[in-house]
């Protein structure tokens, strides 16, 4: 029986492997580029929410601590620091004891932060010393705008806010402005706009709740 030398040969060639490896390496590398992406952004829309969630439990604390503003137990203004990142002022809002505490708002880098003095000894007096530090939301990028707003009695929502510096006998409605980096995605510099103000009922006149 003649043998057939153009008989087609069985298998694949080296060539035809590598090339098979190299497609199968690039799928692997694009599915697990893939779910990388899912995950990271996953993670930072969890940390979006929370930052936006914090922004908005600080506002709301916020707005009833300054509405709340009262004289101090050593016979201070109910405004202290009127400045564009950092705000001192006095309030009985849910402080033990229905004390009078010294209450502070500033921002350091990105973060917010509260300040709070107790009144202590006899006769009492706020010790700065005391002061017990927290944070109270994350993420917070006003990029220069400021943080707090301060207006007069004829503030009717439209008003212009008082120019620096502001001279504390004149506030009678006090508003705090954050500016949220959303981070959704990686590298997204997007900001979540969010504020909320209040009359000081100690000191307002014509200026509703």
């Amino acid at each position: 029986m003649e043998i057939n030398k153009f008989a087609k040969q069985k298998g694949f060639t080296l060539i035809e492997v590598m090339i098979a490896l190299a497609i199968f390496v690039m799928l692997i590398f694009g599915v697990s580029k893939m779910l990388s992406d899912i995950f990271i952004n996953s993670n930072q829309e969890v940390i979006s929410m929370s930052n936006i969630d914090q922004a908005r439990s600080a506002l709301s604390t916020f707005t009833n601590e300054i509405r709340n503003s009262v004289t101090g137990v050593d016979g201070s203004y109910p405004l202290n620091q009127t400045g564009d990142s950092q705000i001192v002022f006095f309030s009985n809002y849910k402080v033990s004891n229905s004390a009078v505490a010294r209450i502070r708002y500033y921002i350091d880098g990105n973060i917010l932060y509260k300040g709070v003095v107790l009144p202590s000894g006899s006769p009492l007096s706020y010790n700065l010393l005391n002061e017990s530090v927290k944070v109270v939301a994350t993420g917070i990028s006003n990029s220069g705008s400021p943080l707090f707003y301060y207006y007069d009695g004829n503030y009717n929502g439209n008003t212009s806010a008082l120019a620096q510096p502001v001279n504390i006998n004149q506030v009678r409605f006090v508003k705090m402005s954050l500016m949220v980096l959303n981070n959704i995605k990686q590298n997204d510099t997007s900001k979540f706009s969010i504020s909320a103000g209040s009359a000081i009922r100690s000191v307002k006149d014509n200026l509703g709740n």
